[in-house]
């Protein structure tokens, strides 16, 4: 399948590409794989002098995935091009890669963004002849793998959905229009990484004062269908791992409910929230809530 019949069907892609080989993009490359003939992938850990390089390019080749030099790079050899970096990184990726792609490649963006940055992430990925599609990534993707729930936006969102769906995922378009999948994922954001700070503010509170014990009981029994202690440390493991991509999740998510004209007075403290508790979580989830050994989580804590 040559380029030129990809701008006549752009779902026949084969090579697909990734921006970001962090943890979501390992678990994407490692699902897709056998999907497609080749996988690549450009992030700034492999790039030269990087810390994290030599690591990360062993990684990818054990992975059996190509490593590229650069973003221009990975653009002159994908077909589908999936972004998945950090929120403050969404509209810059997607700026860099208008400049390199080729006409008629897939750019699907993965990141948690509010619906004014991926509208205009679409807009410059459209007018170099590329095709947008935005998803909402709806829980967190380590339980799931390439199996996590999305909701996909954009004019090639419903033949993308079948596409993905064809590999295994579990992608639903939602709307021709760019930012309908965002607002969906970004509302919900502001309710669970709400949660998720009352809960971390909550426990490591009633650990000072030696009452840990006699409060998340009564949490079960106002709200019984939820397990507190499982809960509870599925949180701390997620701020403790990945506290900084959260808080900056969090900060497009208060970018949301400025765009819709509210003032975000529960969104915006939530990212300083989060970074002031990232260091009580590395050492406080595991003895709070003894269930987290178990390595179970649910669809409540994404």
């Amino acid at each position: 399948m040559t380029h030129n019949n990809l701008e006549e069907d752009p779902m026949q892609f084969k090579q697909l590409g990734l921006v970001g080989y962090g943890e979501v993009g390992k678990i994407f490359s490692a699902g897709l794989k056998p999907q497609v003939d080749t996988v690549s992938a450009w992030d700034l850990k492999l790039a030269q002098g990087h810390p994290l390089q030599v690591a990360e390019l062993t990684h990818a080749s054990l992975a059996g995935v190509q490593a590229c030099s650069s973003l221009q790079d990975l653009c002159a050899q994908a077909d589908c091009i999936i972004s998945a970096v950090t929120a403050s990184n969404t509209l810059a990726v997607a700026l860099e890669t208008a400049q390199h792609i080729r006409p008629g490649t897939i750019f699907l963006d993965l990141n948690s963004a509010s619906p004014g940055t991926k509208q205009q992430a679409a807009a410059a990925i459209n007018s170099a002849g590329g095709h947008y599609v935005e998803a909402g990534v709806m829980t967190s993707v380590p339980p799931y793998g390439i199996r996590v729930p999305m909701l996909l936006g954009g004019a090639q969102a419903q033949a993308l959905a079948a596409r993905l769906c064809a590999f295994g995922m579990d992608a639903k378009a939602v709307a021709v229009e760019i930012g309908v999948a965002s607002a969906i994922k970004m509302c919900r954001s502001v309710m669970i990484k709400g949660l998720e700070a009352l809960v971390i503010e909550s426990y490591s509170t009633a650990r000072h004062y030696g009452v840990e014990g006699h409060m998340i009981p009564t949490l079960a029994e106002t709200f019984p269908s939820i397990d507190w202690e499982q809960t509870g440390a599925y949180f701390f493991s997620r701020v403790a791992l990945h506290g900084k991509r959260r808080a900056e999740e969090m900060r497009e998510a208060a970018n949301t409910v400025r765009e819709a004209g509210f003032e975000p007075f529960m969104a915006a403290p939530l990212p300083k929230s989060t970074i002031g508790f990232r260091g009580k979580a590395r050492l406080a989830y595991l003895p709070i809530c003894p269930k987290a050994r178990s390595g179970k989580t649910t669809r409540t804590g994404c």
